[in-house]
């Protein structure tokens, strides 16, 4: 399914959307943007991936479902612009994605309306299989046949656990760490939406996530 508008709801309404987010990038490890400085290579190419392991927006219970935003990303993540496709998680039923999409669309207002603020134009929605088995910056991420990705910590910390990153510019659940690792692959193959790249080697970051808004 591959559609290029969102709903036209226009009605707030509240969400509690609880789980982790998972960004991969072209930028070196640890990505600047995650603390809004200026990416590495003046742009950006991510995957911002929204594993919600408990949640609902509008009344509709959205747990266990995956949202992922490829996104190009032409400076600093906070100054917007951004072009994006969201894959949605293809185990979500129609009146799910509609509420996921509202929610992260924000046209529910709130928190995810400033997230969503940074997006310039979104420029497919597509629905797809997403594979999510990642935990603490370690795993593997698959939406078929569009994004391909395994990642690892990076253990520098004297007593060889995990490195983290506290109170950064992305941090939605006070003093909770963001975990700090790196992409042993990374793949984008959406050429029909002009999205196209590979990145071993480079940025992988994991942290927990809550939103919640009520109007």
């Amino acid at each position: 399914m591959n559609t290029t508008t969102m709903s036209t709801t226009t009605t707030q309404a509240s969400y509690h959307l609880e789980g982790t987010m998972l960004e991969l990038c072209s930028c070196a490890v640890s990505c600047p943007c995650f603390i809004g400085e200026d990416p590495d290579r003046g742009e950006c190419f991510g995957v911002i991936t929204f594993h919600l392991e408990k949640g609902e927006a509008r009344g509709v219970d959205v747990s266990g479902l995956t949202l992922v935003n490829v996104a190009h990303i032409p400076g600093n993540a906070l100054a917007g612009g951004w072009r994006s496709v969201l894959l949605v998680d293809s185990r979500a039923e129609e009146e799910q994605v509609e509420a996921l999409l509202d929610a992260f669309g924000g046209k529910l207002g709130g928190p995810l309306a400033d997230l969503a603020s940074l997006v310039g134009e979104v420029v497919a929605v597509e629905r797809v299989p997403i594979t999510h088995e990642a935990f603490e910056a370690n795993g593997r991420l698959e939406a078929e046949g569009m994004v391909e990705a395994a990642f690892m910590p990076i253990q520098s910390a004297p007593d060889g656990s995990t490195a983290t990153l506290y109170g950064s510019a992305f941090t939605t659940v006070k003093g909770a760490p963001a975990y700090i690792g790196k992409s042993q692959r990374y793949r984008v193959t959406l050429p029909q939406h002009g999205m196209e790249w590979s990145f071993d080697g480079h940025n992988a970051i994991q942290t927990p996530w809550m939103m919640e808004y009520q109007p």
